[in-house]
């Protein structure tokens, strides 16, 4: 496996710049993990077993639920490699959501409204099922030693601002060379769901720094733009880890965002529904929690419509996937229902997704919408799979030729 230096130089050899996005959407993490195994599996019939989806992306960014798919696929184990394969965390979901969000039962006569009277006194899970899975999982894991760059962002509560976590900046910001753990339970902690985080490091000077976080979602639960700023950044910045293109140069970018599923398909409410609601209505209304689903969506289609006028501005639409299905409804729409029912339902999602017609969002009416001759996402995906591959092929041999005593093996 390449050190960072070593993976470094063979980022220097390359003509893209490539990125993985997924949101954040709670259990629903369930579907781009799936579309993820989909692709490693691909990869892998390309290149090998061995191949995980860290060998492939210059930069890997994740909010809340993304953010922990994001560190299991980056984190190193002892042999230096992925800790998960993209498969495993589709088992991961599985057979841990159901303790991280457990059913709670509540007296008949509270009805649909139950949710709403425990969330006004506190958050509806403690999270320290959650917390001490995450802590065992990432163990002593710090930003720095990600196997490919990672953007995670989180909310400071106390600074009333986003605090990104990426691995492009823990040379210049030591203080934000935090353990893996805590930025996952930072960005992860949705407000009403789960409880804030608070932690601290040191920075160059060994004084203290205090993070008091909430859910990255809050700031940016589409994090694909922000991927793309921070690579811009780092190029502009000429930090260890550039890239050999100029920091605006996006038609050398090539990009995967995955979602994590919407209601688009289902009317929400109307104008007339909500002309008269309070403070209350606007958080909870019947178990349902609309003002932050509200925020949930705007910022993953604002990120959308964004990029894809970008992208086709520059006339590289082949360059940007973003899979998404905004058909959801019930229990599949939830954040938090890990029922065996609803998780079987949510894998079936995920694996008929792959199947279903390419999409891209039509940007005056906010609707996906058939990519007309572009096949399904099976199809797409798989494209992608040898847009990766052969990127890294050309950049193995770049680095062959520019280092002809270095051994190819060094590389893989």
């Amino acid at each position: 496996m390449a050190t960072r230096s070593e993976r470094s130089f063979l980022r220097s050899h390359g003509s893209l710049v490539t990125v993985l996005s997924i949101d954040g959407g709670g259990v629903r993490g369930i579907i781009p993990a799936i579309i993820l195994a989909f692709l490693e599996a691909e990869l892998q019939k390309l290149d090998g077993e061995e191949a995980r989806l860290a060998d492939y992306f210059d930069v890997i960014a994740g909010t809340s639920t993304g953010g922990l798919v994001t560190a299991m696929l980056t984190a190193p184990n002892k042999c230096k490699r992925p800790l998960y394969s993209a498969k495993e965390i589709i088992k991961f979901y599985i057979d841990k959501s159901p303790k991280i969000f457990p059913r709670r039962l509540c007296p008949y006569f509270f009805g649909s409204n139950c949710c709403c009277f425990g969330q006004l006194c506190g958050p509806k899970y403690n999270g320290e099922f959650l917390h001490s899975l995450i802590e065992d999982v990432l163990e002593d894991t710090k930003l720095h030693q990600t196997l490919t760059n990672v953007v995670i962002p989180t909310f400071d509560i106390e600074l009333l601002q986003p605090t990104i976590f990426s691995s492009f900046e823990t040379k210049s910001t030591p203080s934000k060379d935090a353990y893996l753990s805590d930025i996952c339970i930072g960005t992860s902690a949705a407000p009403v769901y789960l409880p804030a985080h608070y932690f601290k490091t040191k920075d160059s000077n060994g004084l203290p720094r205090e993070f008091n976080l909430i859910d990255g979602g809050v700031a940016s639960n589409n994090p694909t733009l922000l991927a793309m700023n921070m690579v811009s950044k780092n190029i502009f910045q000429q930090n260890e880890d550039y890239f050999k293109i100029k920091p605006m140069q996006y038609d050398s970018f090539l990009v995967l965002s995955l979602g994590t599923g919407s209601t688009k398909k289902e009317k929400y409410y109307s104008a007339k529904d909500v002309a008269k609601w309070g403070m209350i209505r606007w958080l909870c209304n019947g178990g349902d929690l609309p003002i932050i689903k509200i925020y949930s969506e705007a910022s993953d289609d604002m990120v959308d419509i964004m990029l894809s006028v970008l992208f086709k501005s520059l006339k590289k639409e082949q360059n940007y996937l973003r899979i998404q299905d905004d058909t959801l409804t019930g229990d599949a729409s939830s954040m938090d229902i890990s029922t065996e029912k609803n998780l079987k339902e949510l894998v079936k999602i995920g694996e008929s997704l792959i199947e279903k017609p390419l999409s891209r969002v039509n940007v005056d009416t906010g609707a996906y919408e058939p990519v007309k001759g572009g096949g399904t996402n099976k199809h797409a995906l798989s494209k992608f799979a040898h847009a990766l591959s052969d990127e890294r092929k050309k950049r193995i041999h770049g680095a062959q030729r520019a280092c002809s005593k270095t051994s190819l093996g060094q590389f893989m």
